[in-house]
C-alpha cells in the first residue's frame, strides 16, 4: 500500500505538487497520533477522577449538585 501524500505549494510560482510521505514521516505521524491519544485518555481519566471526587464530597456533605451550585453562587 502506498504512503499517504502531502501537497506542497510554491507560493511564488503558484505551482502545487503532490508528494508521497516518506516512511519516516509516516512513522512520525503515527507516533504523534499515539501521543495525542494517550494525552486524551489521561485527560479524560483526570476529569472522571475529579467528577468522582466531587460526587463523593457532595454525598458526604449530604447535598446535591444543584444545592452546591446554589451555595457557591
Amino acid at each position: 500500500m502506498a504512503n499517504p501524500t502531502k501537497v506542497v505549494v510554491d507560493c511564488s510560482t503558484g505551482i502545487s505538487e503532490v508528494i508521497e510521505l516518506t516512511d519516516e514521516e509516516v512513522a512520525e505521524m503515527a507516533a504523534a497520533a499515539a501521543i495525542a491519544e494517550q494525552q486524551r485518555a489521561e485527560r479524560e481519566a483526570e476529569e472522571a477522577a475529579k467528577a468522582s471526587a466531587k460526587t463523593a464530597l457532595l454525598k458526604k456533605l449530604g447535598i446535591t449538585a444543584d444545592e452546591a451550585a446554589l451555595l457557591l453562587g
